[in-house]
């Protein structure tokens, strides 16, 4: 689904809380401004704000893109909140939804360098795990209400709530403060209080990630409309913020990641890895080694969406040749998961590795031997053919991987020695009967198969 889960429980559980905005309009944009950000002071929290919260038809962005861009780049918390959610239902629709109305990247100028630039200004400040600050107690300024060095470094005891001149001093302070009931938290007023920046504590970074994972699942929704898939497959920048994303993936948002991941998918079969090395603008140095690196940490996650996608993606790639310099040197490693790919009890894993074998099987001599000398991978891929996988697409193409691989000489030897199975199969399934036949002719019948000419009973 390309709305997420979150934004969905949050549009509904804002909706019943507070009246609807104006439609198209952010909070505190039009003339009853202060009753629209008291409204909007009141939501439960900001995760509620990301959601398809707004209505608007699509016809809405040829009336309003510039200022969508605009409110991307205002770095206003209101004005960004309400180009995401602007472009969140622009950008969606159903699987099945074949409208003729969508948006394209092409009609809004500087849109997708506005979308970008969330992501950017989130992994600007985004620090990796290990490098996270760990709580520590401290003893400077223990015995006074305020130590001088900002509420990071409050003394211990105090209520969490700044001190302000005029409520009291020491101990006498804290008590009224607490008395009056100030010290409640306003984390969730923080996301809409007034049309402000963001901060740089915790619940701004916090906020900053949230824009950047919305901004993200547009871009991905982006990148399953025909007419973007040229604009985004040629535009450097959006492919380095993406592979930036997967090859952090130990220390970056999840959801960020899968998104990127698939916005990659959905480009591979346009994409090519020279672009990283070509004279057009460079915002982050990846280059086509680091990309492959990249996928391969995809590959290797346990995480099955992610290496099930790895697997697909590599198969896409290797269809164009101008790829297959940058993937040669990881054939051995690809080969090896894809083959462990085929062994998990995942059936989705499964097709994605089968259908990445298929295209890797085609590609040259090098890539059939290494396949075939890879232990199991026969026995596997007679697996699948014999369960028999649900899908028959993948049962057809684990046949055609066999067939490639005989046609190479040297793997004649590994191969007959499943002459039986080979047979088995020509008697009892109708559907791969021919297949295996074409198979058994190349294992027997060659002059140059010294063990053919023995037996013969399959040759002509």
């Amino acid at each position: 689904m390309q709305k997420r889960e979150q934004g969905k429980s949050g549009g509904s559980a804002g909706g019943g809380a507070t009246p609807p905005a104006k439609r198209g309009r952010p909070f505190g944009s039009g003339n009853n401004s202060s009753s629209a950000a008291a409204s909007a002071a009141d939501s439960a929290a900001p995760s509620t704000l990301l959601g398809p919260s707004l209505h608007v038809h699509n016809s809405f962005a040829d009336q309003n893109n510039k200022r969508i861009v605009l409110a991307l780049q205002s770095g206003l918390k209101n004005e960004l909140t309400w180009a995401l959610n602007t472009l969140t239902l622009l950008s969606f629709k159903e699987k099945d939804d074949m409208r003729k109305d969508a948006t394209p990247l092409a009609k809004i100028p500087g849109l997708l360098d506005a979308l970008l630039q969330v992501i950017d200004d989130w992994r600007d400040i985004a620090l990796p795990k290990e490098f996270a600050k760990t709580t520590r107690i401290r003893t400077l300024g223990a015995n006074s209400v305020v130590s001088g060095f900002g509420s990071e470094y409050q003394a211990l005891g105090s209520t969490g709530t700044p001190h302000r001149p005029g409520v009291g001093s020491g101990s006498a302070g804290i008590e009224s403060t607490q008395q009056n009931g100030m010290a409640k938290s306003r984390f969730s007023e923080l996301w809409l209080d007034e049309d402000s920046l963001f901060n740089l504590d915790d619940e701004g970074r916090a906020e900053k990630q949230q824009c950047a994972v919305a901004a993200s699942n547009i871009i991905r929704n982006f990148s399953f409309m025909p007419d973007n898939e040229v604009i985004m497959a040629q535009h450097r920048h959006c492919l380095e913020t993406a592979f930036q994303c997967i090859e952090d993936h130990l220390v970056e948002d999840e959801e960020l990641v899968t998104n990127a991941l698939e916005t990659i998918v959905n480009l591979a079969p346009l994409l090519d890895l020279r672009i990283f090395s070509s004279s057009k603008p460079s915002f982050i140095k990846i280059t086509e080694k680091r990309a492959v690196q990249a996928i391969m940490g995809m590959l290797e996650s346990a995480v099955k969406a992610w290496h099930c996608a790895a697997a697909e993606l590599l198969g896409r790639l290797i269809i164009n040749p101008d790829n297959e310099p940058f993937l040669l040197p990881f054939f051995p490693q690809i080969h090896k998961r894809l083959i462990d790919l085929i062994s998990m009890p995942a059936l989705d894993a499964q097709a994605a590795a089968i259908g990445a074998l298929y295209n890797l099987a085609e590609v040259n001599m090098d890539c059939r031997l290494k396949i075939a000398n890879e232990r199991w991978a026969i026995d596997r891929l007679l697996k699948v053919i014999k369960m028999p996988h649900p899908v028959p697409e993948v049962c057809r193409k684990s046949a055609m991987i066999l067939e490639s691989l005989v046609s190479e000489p040297q793997n004649r030897s590994l191969l007959l020695a499943y002459e039986n199975a080979f047979a088995e199969i020509v008697f009892t399934d109708g559907r791969y009967s021919d297949t295996f036949a074409r198979i058994l002719y190349e294992l027997t019948s060659r002059p140059s198969n010294k063990v053919a000419a023995a037996r013969g009973i399959w040759g002509m």
